[in-house]
C-alpha cells in the first residue's frame, strides 16, 4: 500500500503532503493520523522520543487531551528527495482557558510508499488572550480560503 503523493517531492506534491497532514491533526483522531507514519516511525517531539504507531496514538491521545479547541496551521519551509521541512503555528487552550499560541518547525523523511518514517519536532509555547487568537475557523479543516502563516505575519 502507499500513501499519495510520493517521493522525491516536487514543490506541488510536497505542499500537497504537508496539508494532508495540516487536516490530518485537524481532525484529532489519533488513530487515523498515526496511520499516516510507518509502523516504526521514530519521532522528537520536544523533549519526547517515540518509536512507533502505538506511541504515537498514545502521545496524541495525551496531547489533545490538554490541548483543547486546537487548530493548526502548517507551511512548507523546503523539501528534496524524500525530506520534507515546515514551520507550523496551532492556538489551543488548557483546561483553565489560558490561551496559546505553540510555535514550531518539523523536519519530516518518508518511506517509498509515502508514509512517515521519521518526525523531529521543536517547539515553543506562547501564551497569548483570548483577543489574540488567529485561527478561527470551526474545529477540523482549516477552509482553503483561509490566510495561511505568511499572510498572518506568523
Amino acid at each position: 500500500m502507499t500513501r499519495p503523493p510520493l517521493p522525491p517531492f516536487t514543490e506541488e506534491t510536497a505542499r500537497q503532503k504537508v496539508r494532508a497532514a495540516e487536516d490530518g491533526w485537524n481532525g484529532r483522531n489519533p488513530a487515523a493520523v498515526a496511520q499516516a507514519y510507518t509502523p516504526d516511525s521514530v519521532w522528537r517531539n520536544r523533549s519526547e522520543f517515540l518509536k512507533g504507531r502505538s506511541e504515537i496514538e498514545t502521545f496524541l491521545t495525551r496531547k489533545w487531551e490538554k490541548e483543547r479547541e486546537y487548530r493548526l496551521i502548517k507551511e512548507l519551509w523546503a523539501f528534496t528527495g524524500n525530506r520534507i521541512a515546515v514551520r507550523f503555528a496551532y492556538e489551543w487552550h488548557d483546561h483553565e482557558g489560558n490561551w496559546f499560541r505553540s510555535y514550531g518547525n518539523e523536519n519530516w523523511e518518508f518511506d517509498e510508499g509515502g508514509y512517515m518514517s521519521a518526525r523531529h519536532a521543536s517547539i515553543n509555547d506562547l501564551p497569548i488572550d483570548e483577543s489574540e487568537r488567529k485561527f478561527h475557523w470551526p474545529q477540523g479543516r482549516r477552509p482553503d480560503d483561509h490566510p495561511e502563516l505568511s499572510d498572518l505575519g506568523l
